[in-house]
């Protein structure tokens, strides 16, 4: 099957197990929350139980690999291979009940910064929904047994774009400028709270595209390999043109320049 595809397997194996706890988890802890400041406990504490799950798992099946994830930072393996982990992305829906979360698992070689890496391996999985978007690099992205392509093009009326806003008030003003410079571009837009779930979305022609300021290497290193191996493209404002905090942008190479051209600004 080669590397990749092992690594694939794991992943899947494991989200499928780690997406389970953070479902059940969820239903508990909403059911003895009695303040939100409560349930804002619980969802932090399943963060890092999920994670630590995850790195279990990892750690029993690959030692000698590094790991990258959200909630407990990073660690350099002895082999070239790390594993970008986010045990919860979309805590926030997660809260508060909307079945629009996912745990996002990637593998990565080189050195364990997205400017460097080569991801090889990815896994997106929404435990409300059951969904599962897996990639191997070279063997394409795929919703369960079912190949995924990006859209083309986008229709005359325009594309159908995603977005996100970070969480500081400060950064809204500069947001709101963003999605007016790219509304021009769009027929609509949607803001759904998981970025690993909106690259899904573009791989599997849900979304024409995508755009977001301040991701963080767990946020997109799983679902840019999804975009791509769907024949889409990723990149932004990090080094060399890459994802980064300061932008990623994800759709289908005949939209690439118009959408990342609007959204840089």
């Amino acid at each position: 099957m080669g590397l990749a595809h092992d690594l694939e397997a794991l992943a899947i194996d494991i989200a499928r197990e780690a997406g389970e706890l953070a479902r059940v988890r969820r239903t508990e802890g909403v059911a003895i929350a009695a303040t939100k400041s409560a349930l804002a406990d619980i969802v932090t504490e399943a963060d890092r139980e999920v994670e630590a799950l995850i790195r279990r798992r990892l750690r029993t099946e690959r030692p000698d690999d590094g790991f990258l994830g959200e909630e407990t930072g990073a660690e350099r393996g002895l082999s070239d291979i790390t594993w970008v982990v986010d045990p919860i992305d979309g805590t926030v829906n997660y809260a508060y009940g909307i079945p629009q979360y996912a745990v996002s698992i990637a593998a990565v070689t080189g050195e364990p910064t997205p400017e460097q890496w080569e991801a090889i391996s990815a896994v997106v999985f929404n435990p409300a929904s059951a969904e599962l978007f897996h990639a191997a690099r070279g063997d394409g992205a795929w919703r369960g047994e079912q190949r995924l392509v990006v859209n083309a093009e986008p229709s005359p009326a325009g594309a159908l774009l995603a977005t996100g806003f970070g969480y500081d008030p400060a950064t809204h003003a500069g947001d709101l400028e963003r999605v007016a410079r790219v509304m021009p571009l769009a027929r609509d837009l949607r803001r759904a709270g998981a970025a690993s779930l909106d690259f899904a979305f573009v791989a599997a022609g849900r979304l024409d595209g995508y755009f977001e300021r301040g991701l963080q290497p767990w946020d997109h290193a799983a679902g840019a390999l999804l975009v791509t191996e769907a024949g889409g493209m990723v990149g932004g404002g990090g080094l060399g043109g890459t994802a980064s905090s300061a932008l990623s942008v994800a759709c289908g190479p005949l939209l690439f320049d118009r959408l990342l051209t609007a959204a840089l600004g």
